[in-house]
């Protein structure tokens, strides 16, 4: 078997342990004649499934029977306009941070539904970067305030969270259960599950109980949480393979070790980061206080050896280097499944090709 090493933003490499005993249960799960895409999810095989995934998903976050967590198909994208509708009223304000791509999606996604009011702004700041601690300004009484921890486009992720006043809401689609880190803090949190929790065609969401209550009951009763809350996600057929799938991922963070796969991430981003500060060649693209440990962005001198650079490392099985399209240069997304070995073949590769490259560089 011949494996490339998927530097893809999402969806994303998923723990190679994972898809082997997908693929080992892909017909018969284990031993009950049929595949999980042919359960019913009535059924009493597929309901352990479910509940195991949601109960090891808790356990790794840290979150108690005051919180469910809900499988909601659209990907995050769809909870940028899910949160407003349920949450922002006609006489209501909600914060929001414009630190980037996906957060200023969600934000005009509130806009189109009542009043917002920007946070902190920081989207269009080169190098990219968060907002500080000092730039926050916080709506008394804001309906809620919503975040993002993580740009996957520009690199720049939040070392600390704000304390805003009102319930916290995160968007966590690249970075969640990545690095050590306060779930309880937040009244809501999400993530696109196609980059550090399974494959994609789903979003999963941690909502305390209590707030989901609060949610519009005027709205299709798909788009409200409190349908997803009070059946357990179990409203309508789930995507009961990507459940399957997540379910799987958790058990593969919990026998890895929490606290190991954090350090193991911290390794990774630094390998890529000091050959880049080492180098006169490779220029990141973030501030480095708020530097990825997800995704780790930089440029080359010129277009023409970026473009050369992908092709080559194309060639020597480094898959997805390319960055966002809205943005240009290279994006290495080493998501919690990434192997320590993909990162050591990349840092070797860009060494080598700083090598034969620098020099021709420096006569542009």
């Amino acid at each position: 078997m011949s494996r490339i090493y998927n530097f893809s933003a999402g969806p994303a490499v998923l723990p190679l342990e994972v898809l082997q005993d997908a693929q080992k249960n892909l017909v018969d799960y284990k031993g009950c004649g049929m595949s999980v895409m042919e359960m019913s999810h009535r059924g009493k095989d597929y309901d352990a499934i479910h509940q195991e995934a949601i109960a090891t998903f808790k356990e790794l976050c840290g979150l108690g029977d005051e919180w469910s967590v809900c499988f909601i198909q659209g990907g995050a994208s769809l909870q940028f306009a899910m949160i407003p509708m349920n949450f922002l009223g006609k006489d209501k304000v909600a914060d929001y941070a414009n630190q980037g791509t996906w957060s200023n999606k969600a934000l005009k996604q509130g806009q189109m539904v009542g009043n917002v009011n920007i946070v902190a702004n920081c989207q269009k700041d080169i190098p990219t970067r968060m907002p500080t601690a000092d730039e926050w300004t916080w709506t008394p009484g804001a309906a809620y305030s919503h975040i993002c921890s993580n740009e996957t486009i520009s690199g720049a992720e939040l070392k600390q969270f704000p304390q805003s006043g009102s319930p916290l809401i995160c968007d966590m689609s690249s970075d969640i259960l990545s690095c050590a880190r306060d779930y309880n803090q937040f009244t809501m949190f999400y993530a696109g599950a196609q980059k550090n929790l399974g494959p994609s065609g789903m979003a999963v969401v941690a909502i305390r109980k209590d707030f989901a209550e609060t949610g519009s009951k005027t709205i299709p009763t798909m788009l409200q949480y409190r349908t997803f809350t009070e059946e357990n996600s179990l409203y309508n057929t789930p995507p009961t393979w990507g459940i399957y799938i997540f379910g799987e991922t958790m058990k593969w963070v919990k026998k890895m070790g929490k606290e190991n796969l954090f350090r193991l991430n911290a390794e990774k981003a630094k390998k890529i980061y000091d050959v880049i500060d080492a180098s006169g060649f490779y220029r990141g693209t973030a501030v480095k206080e708020f530097r990825s440990n997800m995704n780790v962005t930089w440029r080359l001198p010129t277009e023409e050896l970026e473009a050369k650079f992908i092709a080559e490392a194309k060639a020597r099985g480094l898959e997805s280097l390319k960055g966002h399209r809205s943005v240009g240069g290279m994006r290495a997304s080493i998501y919690n499944a990434m192997p320590i070995e993909g990162v050591q073949a990349l840092v070797d590769f860009m060494r080598d090709f700083e090598s034969r490259n620098c020099v021709s560089s420096r006569s542009i």
